[in-house]
């Protein structure tokens, strides 16, 4: 079954090559392709389009295909093109006319337009809970940790002091402006495009501010080609957004297998967080997070895939625009995952006390001597000279100790002030 079946036969291969993988992608609508026709439904029998009987027998029925839903009891079988197709049918042989009547006023494009704003809605929300339980658990390993010093490198050299305290805060910090970035993407995705129809509006005298209000939408995306418009557009806002979250939890999963390795030795994961090798018995690989950090940097191209499917796109509806969903909705769940299992493993990495007791880590502490020679009177530049011709002789004695107070050091990490901006973002 097709919405625009004219009774003209097509030919079989260019049916499956338009169709593609619609059905099953399809399913993840489902929920919302049903919720966004019971605010139709009901703003038709507003304007008298429908009569009310048929209005709350077309919401009775709709309330129990979301049901069905619910219950893995749905399914697009391949006699229909799309979920659009399927749940009209649904309703059409349960309700009659009444079924038939479901599409008045509306088009595919904007059914579609509905269906992915909603999904893409409830993605987001989703997304910034995971963040902000990540959040909340790498800032209390921060606290526990924030007195074990740790080395810190630039151009993976020895550089200054660091502390594991400072580097989980660090992930944590930034996960905030990940949750920024995912609040522009719900700001973008919250609009109504419901009642654009195929891009340039109904004649009928249909009720936009009716069906915003029902499907709880922020406002109304007003100019019906600006709607139509937003396809595409919000898939790849939200990509950006997503790619933002990917890229901190891929740099974390990096530092999380550098430090395990035996050259770095400076964390341990317990045994259920590792496998093992088929011929080397020592072996505890972190695949946990090399699988993060590759799904992750895979994710991170998506919102250029999108780009090159859309940016050269005129405005009105396009069936490129279809290919959105082979890229968007398997990165969605593959970013869920990650979340969820670096939220599982994050608070059983183990930190190791006493790293800075191994003499090739005395190097950290020139910057801190310098200074000191600094503060006693010398110009900066004596001091530095002084510092590497000690380090040049060999006789460059480490304070292995230092006392940093400005704000977002190592003394001086600031939780408070982070858990604060994280309130104030969410």
């Amino acid at each position: 079954m097709k919405l625009w079946e004219k009774g003209i036969p097509t030919a079989k291969q260019i049916e499956h090559f338009t169709v593609g993988n619609d059905r099953e992608l399809d399913l993840v609508l489902a929920k919302y392709d049903a919720l966004g026709s019971i605010a139709h439904a009901k703003m038709l029998g507003q304007i008298g389009l429908l009569t009310a009987e048929e209005t709350d027998s077309l919401v009775l029925a709709l309330e129990e295909i979301i049901e069905d839903v619910a219950n893995d009891k749905f399914e697009i079988e391949d006699s229909f093109e799309d979920v659009h197709s399927k749940i009209e049918y649904l309703l059409t042989i349960k309700l009659g006319d009444a079924g038939k009547k479901i599409h008045t006023a509306r088009s595919r494009n904007d059914q579609v337009l509905v269906d992915v704003n909603l999904y893409l809605k409830d993605v987001v929300k989703d997304f910034k809970s995971q963040v902000k339980t990540l959040f909340d658990l790498l800032m209390e390993s921060a606290e526990k940790h924030q007195n074990v010093l740790l080395p810190g490198y630039t151009h993976l050299q020895i550089a200054m002091p660091s502390s594991f305290g400072m580097w989980f805060s660090a992930y944590a910090e930034t996960l905030i402006d990940d949750i920024t970035m995912l609040n522009a993407a719900l700001k973008i995705v919250d609009q109504n495009p419901l009642g654009s129809a195929a891009g340039y509006g109904s004649s009928f005298p249909i009720n936009r501010t009716f069906t915003t209000h029902e499907l709880g939408f922020e406002t109304l995306k007003f100019n019906s080609v600006a709607a139509q418009m937003s396809r595409g557009k919000s898939e790849k806002t939200v990509a950006f957004a997503m790619s933002s979250v990917a890229a901190t939890l891929a740099k974390f999963s990096m530092d999380v297998c550098l430090y395990m390795s035996q050259n770095f030795d400076f964390i341990t994961l317990p045994a259920h967080l590792t496998t093992g090798s088929s011929i080397m018995p020592h072996k505890k690989n972190p695949d946990v997070f090399e699988l993060i950090r590759g799904k992750c940097n895979k994710i991170q191209a998506l919102p250029y895939e999108i780009t090159l499917i859309t940016n050269n796109l005129p405005s009105g509806y396009h069936r490129d625009l279809q290919l959105l969903k082979e890229g968007l909705f398997p990165a969605i769940q593959n970013l869920k995952a990650c979340l969820d299992i670096a939220i599982f493993s994050i608070k059983d990495i183990k930190v190791k006390d006493n790293i800075l007791a191994d003499k090739k880590y005395d190097y950290l502490f020139t910057v801190d001597t310098l200074n000191e020679m600094v503060v006693a009177g010398m110009p900066f530049r004596d001091a530095y000279k002084a510092v590497a011709e000690q380090l040049e002789n060999g006789t460059f004695q480490s304070p292995k100790a230092t006392q940093h107070t400005h704000e977002g050091s190592i003394n001086n990490l600031c939780l408070e002030e982070i858990k604060d901006k994280m309130s104030d973002s969410y």
